[in-house]
């Protein structure tokens, strides 16, 4: 009975046998593996999915072996993996960064915050809801915060996308509005606390029922302050 060795740690031998020495391939899939085989991320976070995104190049998930190297300039870097929440104030940055990424490139929206506006899409002023509003999304990764599974399940779904693209079809499928903006229709109102507490009105002007209790001239707020704290000891 004879065995082979699936690793021999002999250099392999060159035969005459045509199908073992051609490689038969189209510039498309050329193209498409050397860009997916050498995908360079964004060092790029605003909020606690960052963690998780860092945690994906650990040791024990090493997104490094998909030959992804995390760049921090824009300009050296093909993927923006948006991790975290978006705000109205950063919007302008964001969309400054993708226009600085040179051609292909590619997004993915990670976390909840950042597809949706998550827990701060109910009340909150100034959360983006949706980063596809600014910028376009290649790859969604829902969760609160997605694990670093959910990171590489995301890529392989990226890497897959790129593989089924052409070239003769980029022109065709680029996109003409990268991004949009709207003008908010907020009611603006007077700020609840404005750290005028001590100066308000009703702090300036005592009750009479304080003055009547000491039976002494109060003349402002930090008189009555120290008389309460008196009554109070």
């Amino acid at each position: 009975m004879t065995s082979s060795i699936i690793n021999p740690v002999e250099r392999p031998e060159v035969t005459q046998n045509l199908s073992e020495n051609f490689i038969l391939t189209t510039v498309d899939d050329l193209y498409n593996w050397a860009k997916m085989s050498s995908l360079y991320p964004l060092m790029f976070g605003t909020a606690c999915c960052f963690m998780e995104f860092m945690a994906a190049y650990a040791s024990r998930f090493d997104m490094e072996r998909y030959g992804m190297i995390p760049r921090a300039t824009p300009r050296q870097a093909d993927l923006m993996i948006t991790a975290g929440t978006i705000t109205m104030k950063y919007a302008p940055n964001l969309v400054r960064l993708y226009e600085q990424m040179p051609e292909p490139k590619y997004v993915i929206a990670m976390g909840a915050c950042t597809i949706t506006g998550g827990m701060f899409s109910v009340d909150s002023p100034s959360a983006v809801r949706g980063v596809d509003k600014l910028i376009p999304v290649d790859v969604y990764i829902p969760g609160c915060p997605p694990r670093p599974e959910a990171v590489i399940d995301a890529i392989i779904k990226l890497r897959k996308k790129i593989a089924n693209e052409s070239i003769q079809e980029l022109q065709q499928t680029q996109q003409t509005h990268r991004y949009h903006s709207i003008t908010h229709q907020m009611k603006v109102v007077e700020p609840i606390l404005d750290g005028q507490y001590l100066r308000s009105s009703k702090r300036e002007v005592l009750p009479p029922e304080l003055t009547a209790a000491t039976g002494l001239p109060l003349v402002n707020g930090q008189d009555s302050l120290v008389i309460s704290h008196i009554i109070s000891a």
